[in-house]
């Protein structure tokens, strides 16, 4: 048995709402998922920013490590020497506390430098 329209058209202005909202949902969905794509960019590239910048922070301390090792090892180099320990301690006196010898005379230029 055939289906009853009741008028002309009537069945065909139906299918017509039916598609209108299937259209509607799928335009909700296609925006959900834009604007969840625009998230995610957003989130990726603010952590790639992160990235770079602890990468410039990392490599800065890299170098004051490296400096460091450098003199570090030019301290125990000094040490390990039988007469390191005596020079090391000599220049210390000498440049952070003005130590000078007792038989030694130390003259200082108040001249102006010119």
């Amino acid at each position: 048995m055939p289906p009853c329209v009741t008028g002309p058209g009537k069945g065909h202005s139906l299918l017509k709402e039916k598609k209108n909202r299937k259209y509607k949902g799928s335009l909700l969905l296609k925006f959900a998922v834009f604007c969840l794509a625009v998230f995610v960019a957003g989130v990726l590239i603010s952590k790639q920013l992160e990235i770079a910048e602890k990468r410039r922070t990392l490599d800065g301390l890299q170098k004051q490590l490296d400096q460091q090792s450098i003199r570090n090892e030019e301290l125990q180099d000094q040490l390990e020497n039988s007469s390191g320990l005596t020079e090391y301690a000599e220049k210390k006196a000498r440049r952070d506390l003005d130590y000078a010898r007792p038989d030694e005379r130390i003259y200082v230029d108040v001249g102006g430098g010119e």
